[in-house]
């Protein structure tokens, strides 16, 4: 049993990685929250574009960057295990794989437009949704670099940087896409797809500034990066890959679940679609808090996991899930209270606000379960456990809520609420199944530790 100084001392850690990759998250966020805010003021055809460009860019982006995110628990394993000398070579191994990664992500998103017909995108929403794609998607081998050096800093303790960067990033997206949006300076107004345009530059701009801070500054300096040119290592490509496609299929299967049921409600119309966004992104923003304490589990359960202390990464555990059911409670209040104020923010039209009010209340039913299975995923990931939670979130989304979702909008009178039942109960599935898989991996290694 932990002592109150030592869990004091676990809170104070947990949380000194946990707040500032929360902000940082947050800022992320507030690239999509941004877009849909400034689409919707142009109008509910935007918005809908939006919608249906972002439901096909995110699980893309996921995927690729999400896989990235395997440089986390081999430096934290790394460090704990006290072999810095390793960082370096996992660190420039990933960059290699995060490049490659990138460049066929760029190449999928340029395709997804020929799709639209086969995805029952309405018509009128191709030419939009189509060079949002098209423009965005040369950031994302900015993303997937980014997110290799943002992990070898968090990794390293080191977050505030990230944080830091984020937030001077927010700021300037509102100025680029008002200006490619609306044709400022003699370029063509783009409206929505505009969106795009700034989003590929501000992801490159962030990653030239992480990368130049990363190679100078002091606090680097004990394990320093781009010392020296590593060629491409395949057995350590190969560690790296085998870790992280679990974790990038996981989050892949469980963001894709989301960002597709745009897909699945958007022949019911404009104003049933926009409302879908909106709702989609308020719970995203949110889900940021409990994805926050993941990644900062991830980290510290890797640390001791690397060190073989089995116990203090229990510990750090049944932290998670207090911390974890806090911020969840707070946010089911949060979201009951508050939810006419928040959907106002986005959208005027009292159409799309009475459908995205009933939506919201589905939304209030999972963050539990939400925060919880997302808990759970990021310990299994600081254990190097990652093929479970991908097999996981791929039964629970993809064989259960999917189907489910899929009939009650199309085939009841559920409409666009079905998806939101169906993610429910997918939701509830991965919940089990994640703890499920957490406490046998637990036992697991307590009996391997007194063998």
């Amino acid at each position: 049993m932990s002592t109150p100084s030592h869990f004091t001392f676990e809170l104070k850690q947990l949380l000194h990685l946990m707040i500032p990759i929360l902000v940082t998250q947050f800022a992320q966020a507030g690239f999509g929250l941004i877009d849909t805010i400034m689409a919707g003021q142009l109008s509910a055809a935007d918005l809908a574009a939006v919608a249906v460009a972002v439901g096909i860019w995110m699980p893309v982006m996921l995927l690729c960057s999400g896989i990235m995110l395997a440089t986390s628990p081999l430096i934290a394993a790394a460090l704990g295990a006290k072999k810095t000398d390793e960082i370096p070579t996992i660190s420039h191994q990933a960059l290699w794989i995060a490049l490659f990664l990138g460049l066929v992500g760029m190449m999928v998103l340029h395709v997804m437009p020929q799709f639209f017909h086969l995805l029952k995108v309405p018509e009128n929403l191709h030419a939009k949704a189509g060079l949002f794609l098209h423009t965005i998607a040369f950031g994302i081998p900015a993303i997937t670099l980014y997110t290799v050096l943002r992990c070898y800093a968090e990794a390293l303790g080191h977050p505030r940087v990230v944080t830091t960067i984020s937030l001077l990033a927010l700021p300037i997206l509102v100025p680029l896409n008002y200006v490619f949006m609306h044709g400022l300076f003699g370029l063509p107004a783009m409206g929505s797809a505009g969106c795009g345009v700034a989003n590929a530059i501000l992801q490159w701009l962030m990653l030239i500034v992480l990368f130049f801070y990363i190679k100078h500054a002091k606090s680097f300096a004990h394990v320093r990066l781009f010392e020296r040119f590593e060629k491409l290592d395949p057995l350590w490509c190969k560690r790296i890959a085998l870790l992280g496609l679990p974790i990038g299929l996981a989050i892949f299967f469980e963001v894709s679940i989301f960002s597709t049921a745009a897909l699945v409600v958007s022949p019911l119309g404009e104003i049933i679609t926009a409302a879908h966004q909106i709702a989609i992104s308020i719970t995203s923003q949110l889900f940021m808090i409990p994805l926050s304490l993941a990644l900062a589990l991830t980290i510290r359960v890797g640390q001791y996991y690397g060190a073989q202390n089995f116990d203090a990464m229990r510990q750090v555990q049944k932290l998670g899930f207090i911390v974890g059911t806090f911020f969840a409670s707070a946010t089911m209040i949060l979201l009951w209270l508050c939810r006419a104020w928040i959907i106002q923010i986005y959208n005027d039209n009292p159409e799309v606000f009475s459908v995205a009010y009933g939506l919201v209340i589905y939304a209030v039913a999972y963050q539990l379960v939400d925060a919880w299975q997302v808990t759970a995923a990021g310990c299994l990931r600081g254990m190097q456990d990652t093929k479970s939670p991908m097999w996981i979130t791929l039964f629970a989304y993809w064989i259960v809520a999917f189907p489910i979702g899929v009939y009650l909008t199309r085939y009841t009178d559920f409409a666009a609420a079905g998806v939101w039942v169906g993610l429910i109960i997918g939701l509830f599935v991965a919940c089990i199944l994640l703890i499920w898989r957490l406490l046998y991996s637990n036992t697991k290694l307590k009996r391997f530790k007194h063998s």
